[in-house]
C-alpha cells in the first residue's frame, strides 16, 4: 500500500478530493495535511467583502470532503519537507513519511524586502487574517473617515479595493480607498482594453489610482514609494504579488527564482518525480503562467490522472496551460468586467453570470 501525502487544502486538492469520493485511488493510503477544516474560495472573496455573500456561502468543507473520500485529515501546518528522505515535518514536530506527495500550499504575500510591511500591513492571505481585520475596519470606519491603502493593482487588488469602497459607502461610511500600482496601469496582466475600462470604473466608483508607485517602506499610518513620496493611510492592505512557503527552498526540490516548486508538464517535480505540485505552489518549467485559482482548478484534472497513472504504472498526461483565460472581475456593486485576450465587456448581466459560475462551483462540493 503506497502512502500518498497531500500537503495543503488549496483549490486543486479540493477538486481532487471531490473526484476521489466517486473513485478512490487504488493501492494508496491518502493523508491530507492542512491547517483548516475548510477552504475559502478566492473567487467569491470580493463578493463577501462587498456584502453579497455570507461567509458560509463561499467556503468548501475540506473536512467533510476528506471524510467522504476516505482520506485521513491532519489539521496542522507543514513546516518542512525533506525530499531526499521523503518526509514532511508538521508544526507540532511530527514527521510523516510518503511514497508520493502532492503540494497545493497556496501562496503568501510578496512583501519581502519592504521594511515594515510584515509588521504594519494587512495581508490578504491567509483570508481569515484579512477578514478579521476587515471587520475591525468597518467598525472603525463608522466612527471616523478612514483612508485605506491597497498595495497591488492586479485583479485581486482592484476587486478588493472596489468591494471595500462599495461596502463602506453602502453602510454610510464612505472611506477613501487608494489603490497603488507599481506599473503605469491597473490590471497590468490584462490587455489595454481592460486597463482602460478598469481605470474608468475606478474613477466612477471613487477609488483613487496611484500608478508608477512602487512601495518601498511601510510604517504605522503611512507608506513610502520609490520616489520618496510618503502617503498617509489609516490602514494598508497588501495584495501585490505572490510568494511561496519559505521552507520550499530548503526541501531539496528544485525551485524557480522566486522559490516555487519547478515542475514538468506532468506536474511532477523536475528533480523528484515522486513529488507533484499544483496551484500557486508550482511553476511549470518552460511555460510559467499566472498564480490564480483558474489555473489551479485546471491543474486538478491532470493531477488526478497522473497520480492514478503513477500508482498503476500507466501513461502520464501533460498539462498545457491555456494562452488566454477568461477573467471575470467584480466591481464592488453587482457589476462585472469580463476580459479575454484583447476584448473586454462589462455590465450587470456579467455579474449574474459570474455569480452563477461561482455558486455552481461551490455547490459541487456540498
Amino acid at each position: 500500500m503506497k502512502r500518498l501525502l497531500l500537503l495543503g487544502g488549496g483549490h486543486a486538492h479540493a477538486a481532487l478530493l471531490f473526484k476521489l469520493i466517486a473513485a478512490p485511488l487504488a493501492g494508496a493510503r491518502v493523508t491530507l495535511v492542512t491547517p483548516k477544516p475548510y477552504q475559502t474560495y478566492s473567487g467569491m472573496l470580493p463578493g463577501l467583502v462587498a456584502g453579497h455573500y455570507r461567509p458560509e456561502e463561499i467556503q468548501i468543507d475540506i473536512a467533510a470532503l476528506a471524510h467522504r473520500a476516505g482520506v485521513e485529515l491532519v489539521l496542522e501546518n507543514a513546516v518542512a519537507l525533506n525530499a531526499a528522505r521523503r518526509r514532511a515535518t508538521l508544526g507540532e514536530g511530527r514527521e510523516l513519511e510518503y511514497d508520493l506527495a502532492s503540494l497545493n500550499l497556496g501562496s503568501l504575500p510578496n512583501w519581502f524586502g519592504v521594511p515594515g510591511a510584515s509588521e504594519f500591513a494587512i495581508p490578504v492571505k491567509p483570508f481569515e487574517t484579512f477578514l478579521a481585520a476587515w471587520d475591525a475596519l468597518r467598525v472603525d470606519a463608522a466612527k471616523r473617515l478612514l483612508r485605506i491603502g491597497v498595495v497591488g493593482a492586479g485583479a485581486g487588488g482592484v476587486e478588493l479595493a472596489l468591494a471595500m469602497r462599495f461596502a463602506l459607502a453602502a453602510g454610510g461610511a464612505p472611506a477613501e480607498i487608494v489603490l497603488f500600482s507599481d506599473r503605469p496601469v491597473a490590471l497590468p496582466e490584462h490587455a489595454p482594453a481592460a486597463q482602460r475600462r478598469i481605470a474608468r470604473l475606478l474613477s466612477m466608483e471613487r477609488v483613487e489610482l496611484c500608478v508608477d508607485t512602487r512601495i518601498v517602506r511601510v510604517e504605522a499610518g503611512a507608506l513610502t514609494d520609490a520616489h520618496g513620496k510618503r502617503e498617509a493611510c489609516d490602514a494598508i492592505l497588501w495584495v501585490g504579488g505572490a510568494a511561496p512557503q519559505p521552507w520550499l527552498r530548503e526541501s531539496g526540490l528544485r525551485v524557480d527564482k522566486n522559490g516555487f516548486v519547478l515542475v514538468d508538464a506532468t506536474l511532477r517535480g523536475v528533480t523528484h518525480p515522486e513529488v507533484f505540485a499544483a496551484g500557486d505552489s508550482a511553476t511549470l518549467d518552460g511555460a510559467p503562467h499566472p498564480k490564480s485559482g483558474v489555473y489551479a482548478i485546471r491543474h486538478a484534472t491532470v493531477l488526478e490522472h497522473n497520480l492514478r497513472a503513477t500508482l498503476a504504472g500507466g501513461t502520464l498526461e501533460r498539462y498545457v496551460p491555456q494562452k488566454e483565460a477568461l477573467a471575470l472581475i467584480s466591481i464592488g456593486r453587482k457589476y462585472c468586467l469580463a476580459t479575454h485576450g484583447d476584448w473586454a465587456l462589462e455590465g450587470e448581466w456579467l455579474w449574474r453570470v459570474k455569480d452563477w459560475i461561482d455558486r455552481r462551483w461551490i455547490r459541487r462540493f456540498e
